[in-house]
């Protein structure tokens, strides 16, 4: 116990020394510097063509100093330049931007250990689509933590009285821990929750934006349990219904659900027997009934659970786990507020 304690702290600490390899000579040691305890906690590095250095730790925007100083004005701050974007894109690609170029069509490129670098810049587009980007004018670095044991304490409410999984919704503000959530419910639901005497259940990731497993070359960068099969940068919609048919999951996985199409690969699932856990992009429950295609499925009672949560404590609060059917909170008052992300 004593040495997995050791071990996880040694990873927590180095997975932001290890993402500096991928910024140019003259970010690099900037962000070296910043105070450790800021980097366990950051979430983002961005870069901006003659913008300030800046980076997102502890829910708060910082300015970056020459020194690594964190600074609340931006006036004696880094300022990035044109080269350094292109510097550090050489490095992101191992120096073939052509290499990527499929990646760059979405916007961004994962790399090694699963962190996610978003680009933006001059979009190329022909009758068929995105063909690429171009003039680069800026990256945001968003760091990946893989978060083993944060669904812990809501796992229970998940599983019904014969053992089996419901159907769930995960309800989310932006950058406030629904996919590190998800991350590991599935994890738990593929190995099996004996305490639960929840068996192991066979699982299909559909991973449209490459957060949920990571992918890099192939190779999922963070672990979502031993029976699961993973569509990476899959359309929602094609990849639940390509599951359906070769991979006989009895749980889909997929993250931020909203369009029309979605809804329907869905209704298709159900149909199948299928279980479903997804994510949406909110605030509430009301916020969320509002909305046309997510709303309607909520409304018909697709989703037995609904989670929601919030950065009120820090991020991944829990504030509600809602039963899908009858709409009432269900969240014993002495977790509550605790924070898993």
């Amino acid at each position: 116990m004593i040495m997995n304690m050791q071990i996880n702290n040694f990873i927590k600490k180095n997975v932001v020394d290890n993402l500096e390899a991928y910024l140019c000579p003259e970010i690099r040691p900037i962000i070296n510097k910043i105070p450790q305890d800021i980097k366990d906690d950051m979430e983002e590095i961005r870069l901006r063509i003659t913008k300030p250095l800046m980076i997102y730790s502890n829910n708060k925007d910082y300015f970056v100093g020459t020194e690594g100083q964190l600074l609340l004005d931006y006036k004696d701050s880094y300022i990035v330049t044109k080269r350094n974007i292109e510097n550090t894109l050489q490095f992101i690609t191992d120096y073939s931007i052509y290499s990527v170029e499929e990646e760059l069509k979405r916007g961004y490129i994962t790399v090694q250990g699963g962190h996610r670098i978003g680009i933006v810049g001059k979009v190329l587009y022909d009758g068929k689509g995105i063909k690429t980007i171009k003039d680069f004018t800026g990256l945001n670095f968003r760091i990946s933590r893989e978060k083993k044991g944060v669904s812990s304490i809501i796992l229970k409410y998940l599983i019904n009285s014969k053992g089996g999984f419901m159907n769930t919704l995960i309800i989310s503000p932006p950058q406030c821990g629904k996919t590190t959530l998800l991350r590991d419910i599935i994890r738990n639901l593929s190995n099996g929750i004996p305490n639960l005497k929840f068996n192991g259940a066979k699982i299909g990731v559909v991973d449209e934006r490459s957060e949920i497993a990571a992918c890099f070359q192939g190779t999922p960068q963070n672990d979502l349990g031993i029976r699961t099969d993973i569509l990476d940068a899959c359309p929602k919609a094609e990849g639940i219904m390509m599951l359906i048919r070769a991979m006989s999951p009895e749980i889909i996985a997929t993250d931020e659900i909203g369009r029309a199409e979605d809804s329907m690969a869905i209704q298709e699932a159900l149909l199948a027997g299928i279980k479903l856990i997804t994510t949406v992009h909110g605030k509430s429950l009301e916020d969320i009934l509002s909305r046309k295609v997510i709303g309607e499925l909520v409304k018909e009672k697709i989703f037995e659970r609904i989670l929601v949560l919030s950065n009120i404590k820090g991020v991944g609060t829990i504030e509600k786990v809602i039963d899908g059917h009858t709409l009432k909170d269900l969240l014993n008052n002495s977790i509550r507020n605790k924070v898993v992300g």
